[in-house]
């Protein structure tokens, strides 16, 4: 079965296959743009063509949920989906700090950048994730409330442009920066089940809200009111 993956939950753009019957798989990650929108479809593209194949080839796509800035989130899960109805394929999502998370032994605490000065976060153990998706400041993180068990011994995933301002006791243990990957993302989906809802983990409301239209008048709507929803 080939799996097309991707995630625009981070700055980095991360697309790839895999080959879920040899676990190959081939990865493209453009770090820090901020232009999902116009690179992704093309990414893709040349992505397939690497691997010689075409969109009928695959089987599934799986998109990382966040957390993450809405704009991004929006252009990973929009263009899944619609990949998803044009091939007629089921598409999965799944929480990309799970993705980063994936195949780490040992306690860890996994974070990405949430912009504001803020880190979107969760806690692993062997792999399963024992506490969030959180979001707050690099400064108020406690490990000792985050549900590890040797809080003294976890190893950091974190953006080493925040590392500076992590609180002490955390900011000398091991730590490392990753992306997602194609097969952290195939992994934690199942592939074998009805794939859910995609639900896009925000976390907190977007930087831009569209405003709420003007409140129409009943007589107008046939006598019923339009509830904005909250």
């Amino acid at each position: 079965m080939k799996v097309l993956a991707l995630d625009t939950a981070t700055t980095d753009l991360v697309t790839g296959i895999v080959d879920t019957d040899t676990g190959d798989s081939i990865d493209r990650v453009i770090s820090g743009t901020r232009a999902h929108n116009e690179q992704l479809i093309p990414t893709i593209e040349e992505l397939l063509a690497d691997a010689s194949l075409t969109y009928p080839d695959l089987s599934a796509i799986v998109v990382g949920t966040g957390p993450g800035p809405f704009t991004g989130l929006r252009v990973g899960m929009a263009t899944a989906s619609a990949l998803g109805v044009a091939l007629h394929l089921p598409v999965h999502g799944v929480c990309t700090l799970d993705a980063i998370a994936h195949g780490r032994m040992g306690e860890w605490l996994v974070a990405i950048d949430a912009r504001r000065k803020e880190v979107y976060w969760a806690t692993y153990d062997e792999g399963e994730r024992r506490s969030g998706p959180n979001v707050s400041k690099p400064e108020s993180l406690d490990l000792s409330t985050a549900g590890l068990s040797s809080p003294e011994s976890t190893r950091l995933v974190f953006p080493e442009s925040i590392a500076p301002r992590l609180p002490e006791g955390i900011a000398d243990l091991p730590r490392e920066w990753a992306t997602p990957r194609a097969a952290g993302l195939v992994a934690c989906a199942d592939l074998s089940a009805e794939p859910a809802p995609l639900v896009p983990l925000y976390l907190r409301r977007p930087d831009a809200v569209e405003p709420q239209a003007k409140p129409r008048s009943a007589a107008l709507v046939g006598g019923i009111e339009d509830t904005p929803e909250s």
